[in-house]
């Protein structure tokens, strides 16, 4: 089973295929359809091949073109812990008309009961589970595969389950380790793989595992800064965010190495109201 990340937009999306056709997990933001073909024209892999689309959570940077791709012949499969939340990103993605933001049609969807993921999956020739881990959003959802691949869309990373035990997040977190994935792929942070740790038994599935960081883990460009200057540096970033620039055009016009810039995108764009010290705050965490 191969999974293709696809990185169009400030959301990451993935590319599952199975034995029967490819599933999308998640889309991106409204007006980002030119990229996306241009990334599906890379692979060589027609839409058409798009069995179904899976959204982890109906914000409007997961779903914004999931109706357009769908034009196009892939269903959108919905859950039946997410169905009353289709459509609660609409209002504020038609305030941009210049996105041409299509709303989902509900006749044309696929709701499907999430005790029930098995065959859903096993339709389009996946072998896997949707376990619903809420935190983030109430709709949220993660797709975890038998080969060990896991998709959380916006669920707050492992290297902050620190701050959320006993909470709804660290709760969905218990349930997805509980499962022991291999990699994590997130909606805005680079895949994370997992290693168990000496003891495993006795342990909860959050103490048991901990995330493999590639050598290097300081951003280059930001270790000398001071933190005014890294203050300065992440207002700047958050607000060409709000532009919608591509995040490799922000790290070129900041002369910031692209995971320093891709780790305040996530955290900006997945934490409601997060302001530039919450989000030094959490890049302190990560890097401990």
């Amino acid at each position: 089973m191969k999974v293709y990340e696809l990185r169009y937009t400030n959301t990451n999306t993935y590319l599952i295929e199975g034995s029967c056709g490819f599933l999308l997990f998640d889309t991106g933001w409204a007006g980002t359809m030119p990229q996306f073909l241009a990334a599906m024209g890379v692979l060589g892999i027609p839409v058409q091949q798009i069995c179904y689309v899976l959204i982890s959570h109906f914000h409007p940077d997961h779903m914004g073109i999931a109706q357009e791709i769908a034009g196009l012949g892939p269903v959108i499969a919905v859950t039946d812990v997410q169905r009353d939340y289709v459509h609660a990103a609409d209002a504020v993605l038609q305030r941009e008309p210049r996105d041409r933001f299509q709303a989902i049609r509900d006749e044309a969807v696929k709701v499907f009961s999430i005790s029930e993921s098995r065959a859903f999956l096993k339709d389009a020739g996946i072998d896997g589970e949707i376990l619903h881990t809420p935190g983030h959003s109430d709709d949220s959802i993660s797709l975890l595969l038998d080969s060990g691949d896991c998709f959380v869309g916006d669920l707050n990373p492992l290297y902050e389950l620190e701050l959320h035990k006993g909470t709804e997040i660290g709760r969905s977190w218990e349930k997805i380790l509980a499962k022991k994935p291999k990699r994590i792929y997130y909606g805005h942070a680079k895949t994370a793989v997992l290693v168990e740790t000496e003891g495993f038994e006795g342990n909860s599935p959050a103490e048991a595992c901990s995330v493999k960081k590639p050598e290097g883990q300081r951003e280059r460009g930001t270790a000398a800064l001071g933190q005014d200057d890294l203050f300065r540096l992440v207002s700047r970033i958050m607000k060409l965010i709000d532009k919608k620039m591509p995040l490799s055009k922000i790290a070129a016009k900041t002369g910031t190495d692209e995971t320093f810039v891709t780790d305040v995108a996530r955290m900006y764009l997945t934490h409601q109201n997060v302001g530039v010290q919450g989000i030094l705050d959490r890049i302190e965490i990560k890097n401990r």
